[in-house]
């Protein structure tokens, strides 16, 4: 019913395709979707890799879906309190330079943050934009490793919100989906990768590394796999191809299969998953994780190799808001979407993070 009222709506406006007329608003060209799809899918050997590690290293005769959330090295219990998160994600984050610090301090030091648990309070965490005033930043905080990168996560969002905020009219301060993970992931892997080189612990490196991958994984590769299934269902349907349960699953395993590979079990049960996942009521939407996860590996990696003026780029693009349209405000940071050379060069982070892990279980 929800493909079947977008093709009505498509039909009345006079657009090509639902796709069309959803990446319209935004201005992003048809293309960036097609490149993602077909960058991913070129590396999809490394996903099959990274399953085949996984059912390695866990034992296991036959790997389903669940599988994929299960930590390979799940006895790393690091405490960490909130006291002490701080000066580890400023520390971190200092590359970013005196001024982002310095935000960072006061957002900090002037309770922008509230990080505990408390009846009634939202479970997982947020960042909230006031305009006129500041962010908020709300988490529930639980001593351990994963609550420091909730930390600098949501701070990648507050300074988002801050800088545009500061810089913006109301009406250009919103940051459009397309780009609103990027900085809160540029934070977060600025982090990982911070934690994972001051560890002289091999194991707790590992742990860092295996975290890392999973998130790749469910942002970049389990988002493209979505975003390919989205497309065809509706190719499908624009074409006058009756939808039913059974094509569905169809679809979905048959994608499945490819993305995952081999070892992966593709079985009744994961064959009808399209079903729970409500991106797909807001079409042509959850692409943007991967671009978005991509164009914030594409800054790190500019601002951590030190090329020129890499950090005032990024701080100029977390001014920028919606002052112009997606694609163009990447482009102020170095990042053009319009190539595919921020997804290939994620594909290639990829490689080298899961060559280290698979380095250390050879051991």
């Amino acid at each position: 019913s929800s493909i079947k009222a977008n093709i009505f709506t498509m039909n009345v406006r006079g657009f090509d395709s639902v796709r069309h007329m959803y990446m319209f608003a935004n201005n992003i060209p048809e293309s960036v979707y097609d490149s993602l799809i077909e960058s991913v899918k070129a590396r999809k050997d490394l996903l099959h890799r990274y399953v085949s590690l996984r059912k390695k290293v866990l034992g296991v005769d036959d790997f389903y879906a669940y599988d994929m959330h299960v930590p390979l090295i799940p006895d790393v219990n690091l405490k960490v309190s909130y006291s002490q998160a701080p000066e580890i994600v400023t520390s971190a984050l200092n590359i970013l330079g005196e001024e982002y610090v310095s935000s960072l301090k006061t957002a900090i030091e002037n309770r922008w943050i509230d990080p505990v648990e408390n009846q009634g309070k939202n479970s997982g965490a947020y960042a909230c934009s006031v305009y006129g005033v500041h962010p908020y930043v709300l988490m529930n905080w639980q001593d351990d490793i994963r609550s420091v990168s909730t930390l600098a996560h949501e701070l990648g969002h507050a300074m988002h919100y801050k800088y545009t905020n500061q810089t913006q009219p109301y009406v250009y301060a919103d940051t459009p989906i397309f780009v609103a993970e990027v900085a809160s992931t540029v934070n977060e892997v600025i982090l990982n990768r911070y934690m994972s080189s001051n560890s002289q612990d091999d194991k707790m490196r590992a742990y860092i590394l295996e975290r890392g991958l999973r998130d790749f994984v469910s942002t970049v590769f389990r988002q493209t796999f979505f975003a390919e299934f989205e497309m065809k269902v509706y190719e499908k349907a624009e074409g006058g191809e009756a939808l039913t349960p059974e094509l569905l699953c169809e679809l979905y395993a048959s994608l499945l299969k490819e993305y995952y590979g081999p070892d992966y079990v593709v079985d009744e049960n994961i064959s009808m998953e399209w079903a729970r996942i409500p991106h797909f009521y807001n079409p042509f939407y959850v692409y943007q994780y991967a671009t978005g996860y991509s164009a914030a590996l594409d800054i790190v990696n500019r601002i951590t190799e030190g090329s020129p003026d890499a950090v005032e780029k990024y701080i100029d693009f977390l001014k920028a808001g919606s002052s112009d349209y997606p694609i163009e405000v990447l482009k102020i940071a170095g990042v053009y979407m319009t190539s595919p050379d921020p997804v290939n060069a994620a594909m290639n982070s990829f490689e080298l993070m899961l060559g280290e892990l698979e380095t250390y279980f050879n051991k």
